[in-house]
């Protein structure tokens, strides 16, 4: 068995709020090695109120299931 899977086996036995903490977590490890951008990551929420006008409108609706 992977890592990873034994990782998806222990988690399967937390409840929500601690699987809540390990998905924080792993956020943490990404950030920490530059899987992810953090200054990306932080912009994504001030984002949304600017562009729902442009997400939400039926004529891109065509987008939303890719």
């Amino acid at each position: 068995m992977s890592t990873a899977e034994q990782i998806m086996r222990e988690i399967q036995k937390l409840p929500a709020p601690l699987v809540q903490e390990v998905l924080d977590f792993i956020g943490f490890i990404e950030l920490k090695h530059g899987i992810k951008d953090r200054i990306a990551e932080e912009l994504k929420p001030a984002q949304t109120p600017a562009m729902e006008h442009a997400w939400d409108n039926v004529e891109d609706e065509v987008w939303n299931d890719m």
